[in-house]
């Protein structure tokens, strides 16, 4: 058994400073990470919980919405404005994970959960991810569900979270306070591609906290939906997965689109090859195959996972379709 010390945070400059100990670990609702600890990849010497901290859904003046880092999944996925102005994300939370889950897991904790590839999880494989240096057993092993999007020689693993990818295709901001001060980023930029570290996920520094995600006032996201393609419908992580939203004109022509996919990178990928190939275009079954295409023309598949091109390209042009009203 692995000692280690529990506080519960009284509020965030008090979480940013037990943060400071030796091996400390912010603690959500621990559906990921207390996983991880029983499978001893995380080994934590103190655990801060952050959970009674900044829940709070609340309409901006803007038009927009701020989602404190600490808010279940569940109110999420329930909240009024979430349902009607930011459906994808919605729906994206519904397709993640059970119930039971849901109720636990938090917002910031999806943003931080780890890949569940296979060879991350099994200490007999090689994992760069797990062990710096050790290899990448994946590349050459049994590699269905890893990545066909800005993959390296060091890590082929995808992505788990189907929450990030509505965010990223709805121009989220994630807000966090650490040591040095607060700051903001985009989504998209919060989360690394492996390159040679693909131990280092994320570009937080040590001790940040995410606090808030916002959502901005973006007119075209209550057209949004998600689609997620996976083996089974009980819960299982994403093959493919997109999440998109389309302003179409009266003369048929896009006016604008955001687009992000899931289950083919490192990170939640945004698909801007294919939005600046749609917008001012015709919003019909061949430009939106064009702009497919055009997102997956640097596809790099592996042995076993050539079917995700195919696939990610039939899920786009079905998504669009279904959000231009089944386009000719």
């Amino acid at each position: 058994m692995t000692p280690l010390s529990f506080a519960r945070a009284a509020d965030t400059a008090a979480a940013i400073g037990l943060a400071g100990a030796p091996g400390a670990r912010y603690l959500g609702g621990g559906t990921n990470l207390v996983d991880l600890m029983r499978e001893t990849i995380e080994r934590p010497q103190a655990l801060v919980d952050v959970t009674g901290l900044g829940s709070a859904i609340e309409d901006q003046a803007d038009g927009g919405l701020m989602i404190g880092a600490a808010a279940r999944n569940t109110a999420i996925a329930e909240h009024r404005s979430v349902r009607t102005r930011y459906p994808a994300l919605s729906r994206a939370i519904l397709a993640g994970a059970s119930g039971q889950i849901r109720n636990m897991a938090t917002l910031g904790g999806n943003l931080m959960q780890r890949t569940r590839c296979t060879y991350f999880y099994d200490d007999a494989a090689g994992c760069n991810k797990r062990a710096p240096g050790a290899g990448c057993d994946a590349i050459d092993g049994f590699n269905r569900i890893h990545a066909i999007l800005g993959a390296s020689p060091a890590c082929v693993a995808t992505h788990p979270s189907d929450l990030c990818v509505a965010l990223a295709a709805l121009d989220a901001i994630v807000h966090v306070e650490g040591p040095a001060g607060a700051r903001s980023l985009e989504l998209v930029e919060l989360h690394r591609l492996p390159g040679g570290r693909p131990d280092i996920e994320t570009v937080l520094a040590p001790g940040e906290l995410i606090t808030a995600v916002e959502l901005p006032a973006l007119a075209l996201a209550a057209r949004s939906t998600y689609r997620k393609v996976r083996d089974r419908s009980s819960y299982a992580f994403a093959l493919i997965s997109v999440a998109a939203a389309l302003e179409v004109a009266e003369d048929g022509t896009i006016g604008d689109v955001r687009l992000a996919l899931g289950g083919v990178a490192h990170k939640p990928w945004r698909a801007r090859m294919a939005e600046a190939a749609l917008r001012g275009g015709p919003a019909t079954r061949s430009s939106f195959l064009a702009a497919a295409e055009a997102e997956l023309v640097d596809a790099a598949p592996l042995s076993h996972n050539g079917f995700k091109v195919e696939l990610a390209r039939r899920t786009i042009v079905a998504v669009l379709g279904e959000l231009a009203g089944d386009a000719a």
